[in-house]
């Protein structure tokens, strides 16, 4: 990180090397042996799969190596395309550090210091007895969110709303924090509870008819007010747990149309109550929330009138890729510059709070005073008021509004800590990982689980395919930047899934299910399922769901029909129904894809 901002010394500890070490170690087995030379049926037409169904990702999407982590083949598309790529993904795999470039950053307060720790094997993340940011594997962010609506102010209006998140903390809530701040969030307070479920509100037996039992499990998560280190302390909150999903793929998915997803949702609208916060029924059509916008980083219009329509995330918050999940948590993960990021992923609830502990003014009164100092940003004129008075001014800045005061003490070198270059290699590996291919469809048992898949429902929301279109995609400023610099089509900079047929079983929808402690405000996207009978091998874990609360596929079905008022209790209650050779057969398909 630059010299003016303070950073973590424990980073280069010995215990840090141990942790780094355990990095490598938890990384995703990398099968290197190609399934077209290993498997003389691979790519070939049966009666119940086409050629295509092999390659999910088609054909610029799809890796014949079993990984999460293999270039697509579009990635070939781009001069330097490999190079450029193993460069992106030296961001995703390593830790942001106190003196290692390029990867410097991680302050004042950060959710991880790395990529990895939520996606353990590029894949989902697993399932925690306990809340712990260093854990890899834990790929659990804590949405807190208020469980009601708050007071009425003098405009009328109440000061916060049902299921908005707390303004106290981040959106992605952190609970590291470099000396002398302490995190937003103590994470030793942090309780995850998991119970059992002893029956289902639906009325559906835990025990099937031949006599094969399951178990379902959730997630309590409570955190006392005393964990959180701001002024004001939040009230009237609840958390919730929500883990990451595979990151590969997900070019092919920003590849698909605003059109094809609006006509998608258009078509589900008859039978199935849409949210409305993405759905104007009145007008059968998309509703102007559903399409993504941000002031900050130059978004403007990509078609028409409106941005692209929000894809990503569980609630679906994210319009395009390079504005998405993953190409905005390297900023409000690590709390890394970037050159359209001049301010930090911080609250003012948080900056006042470190402004008030005298722990903190005295700490920054004994070590700030030098210019060398990490801590001479906040130093002022050394006085106690003026240094609470600075970290309250620094920790604030948090939007482009306040910018200026972030660069006039923050940012004097005016070198970010992620240049344009590296988003641009980042956006390159992130948009290019490819999607592994099908296995074993020529397996008898994986084509009768295809056949019972579609038969008994599960296709209404887990849709099979999708095309493409021609992937105009929406281009950010910081790829503009770099791309102004060097002379390239902003257009053809990074990886493209033109025209591909893609096998990614889902919907691009937003579903309800009504589980016990369900997902904040109950609407979840369909998650697609291509490419996660992989998980086990690849990462360790095949923990399913939002939360993780599914150990297997056959947990994470019968949470679908855990009430009747779910959108996918009858396709549940008609897997209840199979045989235990049927079920078999449907878990081994799932596996396949």
């Amino acid at each position: 990180m630059k010299e003016t901002r303070l950073l973590l010394s424990f980073l280069i500890t010995t215990s840090t090397l141990t942790f780094l070490s355990s990095c490598s170690d938890d990384k995703e087995v990398k099968e290197t042996y190609n399934l077209e030379e290993k498997d003389d049926a691979f790519g070939k037409a049966n009666d119940v799969f086409t050629a295509e169904e092999w390659y999910p990702g088609g054909e610029l999407g799809t890796t014949t190596k079993r990984s999460y982590s293999a270039p697509a083949p579009a990635v070939d598309q781009l001069a330097d395309g490999q190079e450029r790529f193993k460069h992106g993904e030296d961001f995703f795999e390593h830790l942001y550090t106190l003196n290692t470039e390029p990867r410097k950053g991680l302050g004042p307060a950060w959710v991880r210091s790395s990529c990895i720790h939520c996606h353990p094997g590029y894949g989902h993340g697993k399932r925690q007895e306990q809340y712990r940011a260093n854990e890899i594997g834990n790929g659990y962010l804590l949405v807190i969110y208020h469980n009601q609506d708050g007071p009425i102010g003098t405009d009328g209006k109440p000061a916060y709303t049902k299921n908005s998140y707390i303004s106290e903390v981040t959106g992605m809530p952190q609970t590291q924090a470099m000396a002398p701040f302490t995190p937003p969030i103590d994470e030793n307070q942090i309780k995850i509870e998991w119970k059992k479920v002893t029956e289902m509100p639906s009325g559906l037996s835990m025990t099937f008819a031949d006599g094969e039992s399951y178990e379902l499990i959730y997630p309590e998560v409570t955190i006392p007010q005393t964990a959180f280190n701001t002024n004001p302390k939040p009230e009237n909150y609840e958390v919730r747990l929500e883990s990451t999903i595979g990151i590969y793929g997900t070019g092919l998915l920003d590849a698909i149309t605003d059109e094809d997803m609006e006509a998608q949702w258009r078509n589900e609208s008859p039978y199935v109550e849409l949210n409305p916060a993405m759905w104007d029924k009145a007008n059968n059509k998309f509703a102007a929330s559903a399409y993504y916008s941000a002031a900050y980083n130059d978004l403007g219009k990509h078609r028409g009138d409106h941005g692209p329509v929000k894809r990503f995330t569980y609630a679906m918050t994210r319009g395009s890729l390079q504005d998405g999940a993953g190409a905005n948590a390297i900023w409000n993960i690590t709390n890394v510059t970037r050159s359209d990021r001049h301010f930090l992923y911080t609250t003012p609830a948080w900056a006042k709070a470190q402004s008030e502990d005298p722990n903190v003014i005295k700490y920054i009164k004994e070590n700030g005073a030098s210019e060398q100092s990490l801590l001479h940003p906040y130093y002022a004129d050394g006085s106690d008021a003026q240094i609470a008075a600075r970290v309250n001014e620094l920790l604030g800045v948090n939007s482009i509004a306040k910018k200026e005061t972030f660069d006039k003490h923050l940012f004097k070198d005016g070198k970010e800590e992620m240049s344009d270059l590296d988003y641009y290699d980042f956006m390159i590996w992130h948009r290019g990982l490819a999607v592994p291919a099908a296995r074993n469809l020529d397996d008898p048992q994986v084509q009768q689980g295809k056949k019972l898949f579609a038969q008994i429902g599960c296709t209404r929301c887990h849709r099979p395919s999708w095309k493409t279109g021609s992937d105009d995609y929406w281009v950010d400023a910081s790829i503009k930047a770099y791309c102004k610099e060097k002379g390239l089509d902003p257009q053809k900079s990074l990886p493209r899934f033109a025209n591909q047929t893609i096998w990614p079983y889902t919907d691009m929808v937003q579903h309800r299910l009504f589980m016990k402690n369900d997902i904040r405000t109950g609407w979840c996207r369909t998650t697609p399922l291509w490419g996660r009978g992989l998980s086990l091998r690849l990462t360790g874990a095949e923990d399913r769901l939002h939360d993780c609360r599914a150990r297997n596929e056959v947990e994470a079905i019968m949470w679908h029909g855990y009430s009747k008022d779910s959108d996918a209790y009858s396709t549940v209650e008609a897997f209840y129904k199979l045989s235990k050779a049927e079920r078999d057969a449907l878990v081994k398909f799932l596996r396949a894809i």
